[in-house]
Formats: C-alpha cells, structure tokens, sequence
C-alpha cells in the first residue's frame, strides 16, 4: 500500500501557492513600463531590453537574472520602477560568458533611479569579482532628476560607475558598450569609458547636454542628431567606434566583437562529473514546512541539493546546530555551512535550539571555513538562523568571542562564497552566514526568506515596551488591549519589511529564486566564479 506523507503534501501545497505569486509578480516586472511602452519602442524599430538579451545571447545558455525584483513596490510616488529600470544578468556570448547590463526604455525612458544606480554597481562588481566581460546596452535619457539629490554625488551613487569602468579596463576586462538609444549627460561617460562603443543609427544618440538644454545654457538651437547622433559622433567627432543600421546589426557587431577575445583561463575549481541527488530536487518543497516556527530535517534537506553519495560531514557529533559538510552540487566539490534547525542534545545532556548558534557551533563552522580556505573549495553557505544564544550561560561561555571568530573567518575567506537564505536570517547571525556586508560572490533568497535584525514578533513586544515605559515614565498608563494594539501594528510593519520581495527590492539579495532551482543556479554561480584567481588567505588575530 502507497504511504503518503500528509505533512510532505501539506508542506508542498504551501509552497507552491508562494510560488504561484512569485511567477505572477515576475511576469509583471518582465512587462516592464507596460504593452502601450512597448508598443511604442517597437513602433520606433527597437528591441526591448529582454528581447536584447534573448537576440544577444547564445541558445545554448541560459540567462542568469540578477536583481529582477530590484525596485519591487519602490517609488509608487513617482510611477515604479519595475527591475530598477534595467536588465542585469549572465549568460554566454559566442561562447564567453559574460555581465550584460541593458537599459529599459520603457521604464521612463530607461532614467537612472536611486535603486538603478546600486543594480548597475552590483552587475560591475560581480564582473571585477569573477573576471567577466562586461556588455552595456544603453538606452538611458540619465538621472532622475526628481530624485538626483539621492543618485549624483555619493560613492555609491552614479558617479562611482564610471569610476568602475576605469578600474575594470585596468584589471583587463574587456567592456564593449552599445548606443541603442539615448545616452545623455554623465551617462554619456559610460560607453565611452567602455574599451569599444557602437551606435545605432537613427535611434542612438550621445551627448553631454541634449537641444535643450543647450539652448538653455547657450542659445544655440541645434537638432538631436546633428547634435550627437550616429554619424556625428562616430565620423565627426570620433567619440564611438562603429556605426549599426538597427538593433539587429548592433548586437550581432558585439557577438563578433566578444567572440574574437582571447578565452579567458579557467582557476579549474574542482568539478567531476554530477551525479543525481539522493532525494529529487524537484521534492524539496515538500521537506520545508510552511510553519516557520517547525523544527525540520536540514539534512534531509540537504540530501536534495548535493549529489549522492558525496556529503562527508565535519565534526557531526559537534556543535550540532551548525551542519559543516564537504559535498558535490552538479559535481561542483564545496563546503556548505547550514543552519542545523532540528532540536539536538549536546554531550552534556544540553537541550539545543535548532537554528540558533551556540559557541560550539561557531568554533566548529570558524575552524571548516579555515579548512576550505586552506584547500580553495567554494562556500556555500545556507540560512536559516534566529541569531547567536543569548543568557548567562552563553556570555559566561563567551559566546561574542566565538562568534566573532566567525565573523572574521566569514570576512576574510577568499574562496568563493555564495549565500542561499531559506528561510529566517536574522541579527548576527546573518553576519556569521556570510550576508550581503559580507561579500558573497552571489546571495539569493527562497520566497520564505525573512531578513531583519529579529523576528517581527520578538521586535514587536521589545519596541513596544520601550514605548510602554516611556509613556509610563510620563505619568501615562496603557491598558492592556492598547498594548496588545500597539504590538500588533508595530508587527505587521515589521514582518512587511522582512520578507524576502523587501529585500530583493533593495538588493539585499540578488535574486528570489524557487528552491527547485537551487543546485542548478549554484551551479551556474559557481562556472562564473570559476575564472578569477582565489587570493591568499590570512584571517588575521582570533581570539582563542
């Protein structure tokens, strides 16, 4: 007779609805300014950005987005903007892999928000990272003006991407960049700090100052492309390179231009040949259970992931809320760190929270990341964590000092680290998991990701005492019932801004992916980590 696991099922059903949202949220972004603006461009005989991308990029390879839910519910004040206004991602061009950074021109008219700024710096960084050539397709009318207090002068503003392009030519990365459409002002500098530009002619066009503003500034009335279109500025002024009839012609010049680079070395990160997992990937909705507050089984989980037969664990017996273990994904060799969020007993007879680092657990996890280190195996590092214990006992065990031992293991690791956040991760502990401060070379996030200093409910109860006795200290009493409202409104504000679509929005995360993709996006992370050279290790003074 047929077992059927109620909970698998139940856990499993959960999920999908959580999947069903994420695939309808994604589509709406894809639609990017909407069908009337993209009829528009289409009117104008312009691809959009994703139908760049698709034309660009080679059928054997897929596109790995980053930050497509960057910006998600931002800016409502001044009309959204969906994936920032602007396409980011990896894939192979004639057989390099590379970044391509497109503007959408159908998000107002492909113009740099706060948030566009900080996709367009986390695409540059992951290139310097790994080593990947750098594709900009540009169609960009610049700044935002309404918000260019937030966007112009800081180092992680605008300003720092051009600062980029000078240090990525340096680092010999190649940079190719293509006028689609409008490139005006400080957005100018970006293709022409490139190592080669295009235009399109008739529809591209780069200038310092549009007729505008020159008119404003001079006097002088000038049209657009006498201004600073194709031919202008590719057989007058010299400041492009190659002139393209249309979209078409454009990025089959820059398929003939990427391909004639000279391949770019391998580091060879170790990989054999992948084996199925244990468990089917595709069942691993079913192993996560839907009530956060559930103990489950992280290794079951884990057998999901990796290939068979190729877990070996680090001191299993030891510091059993942390799961250090050396396995394959995809026959990629890694270490992964995990939070362990099954209740377990230590040696002593100590009763152990699943998900919460103990002193042992951070010794254990600081020693193996020393240990990968040492052997140049990737990381991967999966969250689901409430923070380090807290009490008299975890302090009188000098819990901070475990846990800072951690922190400078996680901080000064060189070998490749990519972050997975399941589930909960919170405080520090989602320092010591390697968090975005942490410089993961990829961090994604499943939909049941929550991301905040703590809990909302924990939070809710902390703020609204703080509150409860400053009112008190006033001479002011609360009732009970105006407590507990006061705890409810303060927890649906919090947990709005815990979930996973807040931080993908701000890029906290570089993408919210389903868990069923989990070891092939690990998989393609670690081919684009596999070209950059693993510096020396040195975590430097760690208090015994």
């Amino acid at each position: 007779m047929l077992k059927i696991d109620l909970q698998h099922s139940k856990n499993e059903d959960a999920y999908l609805l959580r999947l069903s949202k994420l695939e309808r949220t994604k589509e709406t972004i894809h639609q990017g300014g909407g069908a009337a603006k993209i009829k528009k461009l289409h009117s104008k005989g312009k691809m959009t950005a994703r139908e760049r991308i698709d034309y660009l990029i080679d059928d054997s390879t897929e596109f790995l987005e980053i930050g497509t839910y960057a910006g998600y519910q931002m800016y409502a004040d001044h009309g959204g903007c969906p994936s920032a206004g602007v396409v980011t991602g990896i894939a192979k061009v004639s057989g390099v892999l590379s970044m391509i950074v497109a503007n959408d021109a159908t998000v107002k008219a492909g113009a740099w928000f706060p948030i566009t700024g900080k996709k367009n710096l986390r695409a540059q960084e992951i290139a310097m990272e790994n080593r990947l050539p750098l594709i900009y397709l540009v169609d960009s009318a610049g700044v935002y003006l309404p918000m260019q207090d937030e966007i112009f002068p800081d180092k992680e503003h605008f300003g720092r991407i051009f600062r980029n392009n000078a240090v990525i030519s340096s680092m010999g990365i190649p940079q190719i960049s293509a006028i689609m459409g409008s490139c005006v002002a400080g957005g100018a500098y970006l293709p022409i700090m490139s190592d080669e530009s295009i235009i399109v002619e008739g529809t591209g066009s780069i200038f310092l100052a549009g007729p505008y503003l020159v008119k404003a500034a001079i006097g002088e009335e000038v049209d657009k492309e006498t201004l600073g279109g194709a031919h202008t500025q590719t057989n007058i002024s010299g400041v492009t390179d190659y002139i393209a009839k249309d979209d078409q012609e454009c990025l089959d010049l820059i398929k003939k231009l990427i391909g004639q680079k000279k391949a770019t070395p391998e580091i060879e990160l170790n990989r054999t040949k992948a084996k199925d997992t244990e468990l089917s990937i595709k069942e691993i909705i079913g192993a996560y259970p839907d009530d956060r507050t559930k103990p489950y089984d992280s290794v079951k989980l884990l057998k999901h992931i990796v290939d068979k037969d190729s877990l070996t664990f680090y001191k299993e017996g030891y510091g059993q809320t942390m799961i250090c273990a050396y396995a394959r994904i995809d026959g990629w060799s890694v270490g992964i760190v995990m939070n362990n969020r099954e209740i377990s007993k230590s040696a002593k007879g100590e009763i152990k929270i699943g998900g919460v680092i103990y002193s042992d657990a951070a010794d254990k996890a600081t020693r193996f990341i020393l240990n990968c280190n040492q052997k140049k195996i990737p990381l991967v590092f999966l969250h689901d964590v409430t923070g380090f214990m807290v009490g008299k006992t975890s302090e009188h065990g000098g819990i901070i000092k475990d846990g800072a031992k951690m922190v400078n293991a996680v901080s000064n690791s060189t070998v490749p680290k990519i972050s997975i956040v399941l589930g909960n991760s919170y405080g520090a502990g989602n320092y010591a998991m390697c968090g975005k401060a942490y410089d993961p070379r990829f961090i994604y996030a499943w939909p049941t990701a929550k991301i905040s200093v703590m809990g909302g409910a924990q939070a809710a109860k902390v703020l609204a005492q703080i509150q409860s006795h400053s009112l008190k200290a006033k001479g002011k009493e609360i009732t009970k019932e105006e407590e507990d409202a006061m705890i409810a409104a303060i927890k649906e504000k919090y947990d709005e801004q815990t979930t996973a679509y807040y931080a993908a929005a701000r890029l906290w995360v570089d993408d919210i992916i389903d868990p069923r993709d989990t070891r092939q996006i690990i998989s393609k992370s670690l081919a684009a980590c596999n070209y950059a050279p693993i510096q020396d290790f040195n975590v430097g003074v760690i208090q015994s």
